[in-house]
């Protein structure tokens, strides 16, 4: 490759490419998982429905059976601890006596949690009833949150998301309005009703004296995976990247401090352009601080940045198989690594004049035909300014005519500033003749 002072580029080393296969998918990956990831590390990092969602989602998709059995076996002690019995019953039925006679279905317990969740519900719906009789605002609204909860726990969502808006009518406080925009959200998240939780998201932010870092925080955490799952990967890596470190472990019943930098850093990877990823991510000494909690994902991050393609795509691709089995970022993974390969094929030919393909097709470690095929594509997009020479294998950008083009500037410049002059000797000359407009429109 040529640059336009005649360096050239072709020491640059090789690196892994992003490809693979989406977990549950066919032949991709199983093996690295199974030997990748740790569940009960990653366990560790949640707590309540969310935990035990993962776990289920880690046992669905991961196609090895150890980590499928470790998975379920704690998902199940952590039902255990609940009231959702609905749930006990679904874990049981996909453990199938894989783990042994303790971990069947325990009757005696569920019948036990069944008698005490309905007594607890006849006693919060007579209490409630009562405090409408009573037309008592506050205490109308903590019946309704005490019933959200009760449904919550059960598993019941749907009653649980009535309960919670139900106390919208009831809120006098703008701390009330947050409590309940925040249930309410947390419920529309494991419902995948992220619509909801745009709205709710909202609606938090205009409610005065919102100044909680903490609660800042999980609103910007709520809006960032609403715009992930609707694909909207820049809004995503905006709020992200925003998100107070204040956060710490106030929402792992909904997402854990890691997930904030591995999403918003892919997502921003694959939004922003050079100068918005030094400023906002690599310059960030709040997002730093997520990204400290993932080492991998910060040197991939400055590895781009960097253009140091081959390691960028080596870490790309140990990510994957931990990435394929997260719950909320599964389904954009090849979507992400695919546009973050655009950007780094982007960024790595803008520079230079002429590209070999060879030396590029090695550095992306991918074949020059295939090689071929993406660049054509992102030059029919208009997202390279070039043209491909297929029979010698070089790419030669289309610069623009800078010679023309500074030409065209000066003239530009030297418009400007003759008008600019004429506007000042005509002012000058309108003062030194006190002609100047004075008083109100009677006086004049």
């Amino acid at each position: 490759m040529e640059g336009g002072g005649g360096e050239t580029m072709d020491e640059m080393g090789a690196g892994g490419g992003a490809g693979g296969n989406r977990a549950g998918g066919g032949g991709g990956g199983t093996g690295a998982i199974a030997e990748q990831i740790d569940v009960e590390s990653y366990a560790s990092l949640y707590t309540g429905h969310t935990k035990v969602a993962r776990l289920h989602f880690i046992a669905d998709y991961c196609n090895v059976r150890s980590v499928e059995l470790e998975a379920l076996r704690m998902a199940f002690e952590e039902i255990k601890k609940g009231e959702n019995t609905a749930l006990f019953k679904e874990c049981v039925e996909k453990i199938n006596g894989r783990l042994g006679p303790s971990h069947t279905l325990d009757q005696e317990w569920i019948d036990m949690v069944e008698r005490r969740a309905a007594q607890r519900q006849e006693k919060l719906e007579t209490e409630l009833n009562g405090y409408k009789t009573n037309l008592i605002k506050e205490s109308i609204r903590m019946g309704y949150n005490d019933l959200g909860d009760f449904h919550y726990g059960r598993g019941d969502l749907q009653h649980a998301f009535k309960c919670y808006v139900r106390t919208r009518d009831y809120c006098t406080t703008s701390k009330h309005i947050i409590s309940m925009c925040l249930n309410v959200i947390l419920v529309s998240i494991e419902l995948g009703h992220f619509v909801h939780v745009s709205n709710y998201v909202s609606k938090a932010d205009q409610t005065p004296d919102v100044q909680d870092p903490v609660v800042v925080a999980k609103l910007k955490c709520a809006a960032g995976l609403a715009y992930l799952e609707s694909k909207k990967y820049k809004l995503a890596a905006r709020k992200f990247v925003d998100t107070n470190f204040e956060l710490g472990n106030n929402y792992i019943d909904v997402i854990a401090q890691q997930d904030v930098a591995v999403y918003g850093g892919l997502c921003a990877l694959a939004s922003f352009d050079r100068a918005e990823l030094k400023s906002k991510v690599i310059d960030n000494i709040n997002f730093r601080n997520f990204l400290e909690l993932m080492p991998e994902v910060r040197e991939l991050i400055h590895d781009f940045y960097a253009s140091r393609y081959a390691s960028c795509l080596g870490y790309l691709q140990k990510l994957k198989p931990n990435l394929l089995l997260d719950i909320h970022l599964y389904d954009h993974v090849d979507t992400l690594y695919e546009q973050i390969r655009h950007r780094a094929l982007i960024q790595y030919t803008n520079p230079f004049i002429s590209v070999d393909l060879n030396t590029m097709a090695s550095a992306f470690k991918t074949s020059v035909a295939g090689l071929e095929k993406e660049l054509a594509a992102l030059i029919t997009e208009n997202q390279i300014q070039a043209r491909i020479d297929s029979h010698n294998k070089i790419l030669y950008a289309r610069h623009a005519d800078q010679r023309n083009a500074t030409f065209q500037r000066v003239l530009q410049t030297g418009s400007d500033l003759q008008r600019e002059t004429k506007a000042l000797l005509l002012r000058a000359n309108l003062m030194r003749h006190d002609f100047v407009m004075k008083g109100g429109p009677k006086q004049q």
